[in-house]
């Protein structure tokens, strides 16, 4: 069956976040001939402008949601003005309860979250915008490491499949996955040959701007992560930090995450990953040397970690850093 997307856009869009997917769609339909269909939708017909600039053709809001099979949101810069949109606003709560499938790609997530369809589901969003998205959205469990979340549907509560992905090009793998899931691994795989990407970076790889860049120079917290940047080995469990912050465990992790956007754990999780990615390039110490230095206090833990955060194996670091070095 054909799956018939629209595309939601609004004025100051990103062009690679709509670019991205849409080539995605396109070449798994050489694949899979009539396997996708799409239009470009807005609260008003006519032209969409970019933040590039550039003004794309959309049609209206589409009445009969019964001929849209998924309805995919763009981000880009315009979206803090799209969420005051009331007209596109309702018109995302009426497809929520029509069962529609929905994703976002980037910042589009917070046109999500401002409809209501994100409270007490998982999502993620651009790196960028996580402090913003935890401060104003409390009820969204909000996963900023993740490159992209598929929550499936949960029929009972008459809530549809939702997607979120994180910055631009994360919204292509996003896409790719959306293929696997609906046509299948090999339809997805020659998609991403075509186009010359990776298949598949997995939707926990972490996005590739460091978690410590939502933490601002002068928040209250900058001093404590400090502190566990330099002694990585010690226990840096939310107790430990919430007793060195002079706060109650509760409240210490209430405020950690509504300031950067991340839990203690993830923070610690990418600073210990940080700090063994540098030891592993420069080359001086042993796998499990740096695992314990690091604090994962062995070996495995540290691989689980890189591969989560990084997509790839403390070895792929070392080898790297080996093939780099000039011969004595």
């Amino acid at each position: 069956m054909t799956c018939r997307i629209a595309f939601v856009l609004f004025p100051g869009f990103q062009q690679l976040d709509l670019a991205g997917p849409m080539a995605v769609f396109e070449v798994a339909r050489l694949e899979r001939p009539g396997s996708y269909e799409w239009r470009l939708v807005a609260s008003q017909p006519g032209g969409v402008r970019s933040s590039a600039g550039v003004t794309w053709p959309v049609q209206g809001l589409p009445r009969a949601l019964a001929d849209v099979d998924l309805v995919m949101v763009i981000g880009g810069d315009g979206v803090d003005a799209a969420c005051r949109d009331a007209t596109l606003v309702a018109w995302l709560q009426r497809a929520s309860r029509c069962g529609v499938r929905i994703a976002s790609i980037c910042s589009g997530s917070l046109l999500l979250a401002a409809a209501g369809l994100l409270d007490h589901r998982t999502a993620t969003t651009h790196w960028s915008r996580s402090r913003q998205f935890a401060s104003e959205f409390p009820d969204v469990q909000l996963q900023p490491d993740r490159i992209y979340v598929r929550e499936p549907a949960r029929r009972a509560n008459g809530q549809p499949e939702l997607w979120t992905s994180a910055g631009m090009t994360a919204g292509i793998d996003l896409c790719l996955a959306l293929v696997a899931h609906d046509h299948g691994e090999a339809v997805a795989r020659e998609a991403a040959r075509q186009l010359v990407v990776e298949r598949r970076r997995p939707g926990g790889q972490s996005q590739f701007s460091p978690l410590l860049e939502l933490q601002r120079p002068e928040g209250r917290f900058t001093a404590l992560l400090d502190a566990v940047r330099g002694e990585l080995q010690q226990d840096h469990r939310v107790e430990s930090l919430a007793e060195r912050a002079c706060m109650s465990p509760r409240h210490f992790a209430r405020c950690f995450r509504e300031e950067t956007g991340a839990t203690p754990a993830q923070v610690v999780e990418r600073l210990r990953v940080e700090a063994a990615r540098a030891a592993l390039e420069g080359g001086e110490a042993s796998v499990q040397r740096v695992a314990l230095d690091c604090g994962f206090g062995n070996t495995e833990r540290m691989r689980r970690s890189f591969v989560r955060l990084l997509g790839r194996p403390p070895a792929h670091f070392r080898a790297s850093a080996s093939e780099g070095r000039s011969p004595v």
